[in-house]
């Protein structure tokens, strides 16, 4: 089994339990039906807009958690996320080329 901690924008956390075999969709399903008494706030209206967000990649419904290689018997975080569209696996690359042909500076005081 696999103790996932799935962190909600606003900083709420909650652990779940899950098997090895259990794709992204189904977690996503499995906390929309078991959403935590804490989470009221956060609640959305279908399971079908979760996102997981592992080592700030997102993951696409199809990937397992056996998949991810995650160390057993330790707690894995993955932040949760409500999102209508994943970005195409491509666009990350690309918005990094984009970023290093700009040039930007930021004043902090």
């Amino acid at each position: 089994m696999v103790n996932l901690r799935l962190i909600l924008v606003s900083g709420k956390t909650q652990d779940f339990i899950f098997s090895p075999n259990d794709s992204a969709t189904e977690i996503a399903r499995h906390v929309f039906e078991n959403w935590p008494a804490g989470w009221e706030e956060e609640s959305v209206s279908s399971p079908s807009i979760l996102r997981l967000i592992f080592q700030g990649r997102f993951l696409h419904g199809n990937v397992t958690l056996g998949a991810l290689k995650l160390p057993p018997g330790r707690t894995t975080v993955m932040h949760l996320v409500a999102r209508e569209t994943l970005p195409e696996p491509n666009s990350h690359g690309q918005r990094n080329r984009e970023k290093t042909t700009e040039s930007s500076c930021c004043l902090l005081l």
